[in-house]
Protein backbone atom coordinates (compact mmCIF):
# COMPACT_ATOMS: atom_id res chain seq x y z
CA UNK A 1 0.00 0.00 0.00
CA UNK A 2 1.51 3.52 -0.68
CA UNK A 3 2.79 5.31 2.32
CA UNK A 4 2.58 9.51 2.86
CA UNK A 5 4.29 11.38 5.30
CA UNK A 6 2.59 15.23 7.33
CA UNK A 7 4.50 17.26 8.79
CA UNK A 8 1.93 18.67 11.08
CA UNK A 9 2.13 22.15 12.91
CA UNK A 10 -0.41 22.94 15.82
CA UNK A 11 0.17 26.64 15.07
CA UNK A 12 -3.80 26.86 14.05
CA UNK A 13 -5.29 24.67 16.70
CA UNK A 14 -6.23 26.80 19.84
CA UNK A 15 -4.57 23.75 22.70
CA UNK A 16 -5.63 24.41 26.08
CA UNK A 17 -2.98 21.37 27.66
CA UNK A 18 -0.94 18.46 26.39
CA UNK A 19 -2.98 15.89 27.08
CA UNK A 20 -5.67 17.62 24.98
CA UNK A 21 -3.31 17.19 21.99
CA UNK A 22 -2.63 13.77 22.79
CA UNK A 23 -5.73 12.63 22.85
CA UNK A 24 -6.45 13.24 19.31
CA UNK A 25 -4.38 10.79 17.49
CA UNK A 26 -7.18 8.41 18.65
CA UNK A 27 -9.54 10.20 16.81
CA UNK A 28 -7.58 10.81 13.63
CA UNK A 29 -6.66 7.39 14.04
CA UNK A 30 -10.16 6.24 13.34
CA UNK A 31 -10.79 9.00 11.07
CA UNK A 32 -8.37 7.56 8.73
CA UNK A 33 -9.56 3.99 8.57
CA UNK A 34 -12.83 5.23 7.53
CA UNK A 35 -10.93 6.54 4.28
CA UNK A 36 -9.52 3.05 4.32
CA UNK A 37 -6.50 4.27 5.68
CA UNK A 38 -3.87 3.31 8.44
CA UNK A 39 -2.26 5.38 10.40
CA UNK A 40 1.51 3.55 10.73
CA UNK A 41 3.35 5.90 13.19
CA UNK A 42 3.28 9.40 14.53
CA UNK A 43 5.81 10.90 16.25
CA UNK A 44 6.07 14.61 18.38
CA UNK A 45 9.55 16.57 17.13
CA UNK A 46 11.30 19.03 17.99
CA UNK A 47 12.31 22.09 15.14
CA UNK A 48 9.72 23.59 12.34
CA UNK A 49 7.44 21.47 12.59
CA UNK A 50 5.26 19.79 15.52
CA UNK A 51 4.81 16.05 14.65
CA UNK A 52 5.44 13.64 11.83
CA UNK A 53 2.64 11.50 11.00
CA UNK A 54 3.35 8.74 8.49
CA UNK A 55 0.27 6.48 7.13
CA UNK A 56 -0.35 4.17 4.43
CA UNK A 57 -3.61 4.80 2.38
CA UNK A 58 -4.86 2.24 -0.82
CA UNK A 59 -4.81 5.16 -3.29
CA UNK A 60 -3.94 9.04 -3.93
CA UNK A 61 -7.81 9.69 -2.55
CA UNK A 62 -7.97 8.02 0.27
CA UNK A 63 -4.48 9.88 1.15
CA UNK A 64 -6.33 13.24 0.34
CA UNK A 65 -9.20 12.06 2.77
CA UNK A 66 -6.86 11.56 5.42
CA UNK A 67 -4.81 14.77 5.05
CA UNK A 68 -7.81 16.38 5.23
CA UNK A 69 -8.53 14.79 8.15
CA UNK A 70 -5.79 16.00 10.00
CA UNK A 71 -7.08 20.10 8.58
CA UNK A 72 -10.39 18.98 9.94
CA UNK A 73 -8.77 18.93 13.32
CA UNK A 74 -7.30 22.49 13.25
CA UNK A 75 -3.96 20.74 12.36
CA UNK A 76 -1.89 22.08 9.32
CA UNK A 77 0.11 19.78 7.60
CA UNK A 78 2.43 19.03 4.44
CA UNK A 79 1.60 15.84 3.16
CA UNK A 80 4.12 13.65 0.60
CA UNK A 81 4.24 10.24 -0.94
CA UNK A 82 6.94 8.53 0.29
CA UNK A 83 8.66 5.45 -1.00
CA UNK A 84 10.69 2.54 1.41
CA UNK A 85 14.64 3.16 -0.04
CA UNK A 86 14.78 -0.66 -0.49
CA UNK A 87 11.63 0.39 -3.40
CA UNK A 88 13.70 3.61 -4.54
CA UNK A 89 16.75 1.27 -5.22
CA UNK A 90 14.74 -0.71 -7.36
CA UNK A 91 13.69 2.16 -9.50
CA UNK A 92 17.21 3.33 -9.88
CA UNK A 93 18.30 0.13 -10.97
CA UNK A 94 15.99 0.48 -13.99
CA UNK A 95 17.34 3.58 -14.96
Amino acid sequence: MPAYVSLVDTADRDVQNAQELASIWGEIRTEFEEHEAELVDSYAILGEHDFLVIFEAPDREAAFRSALTLRRHDLSAQTMAIVDTADFAHYVDDI
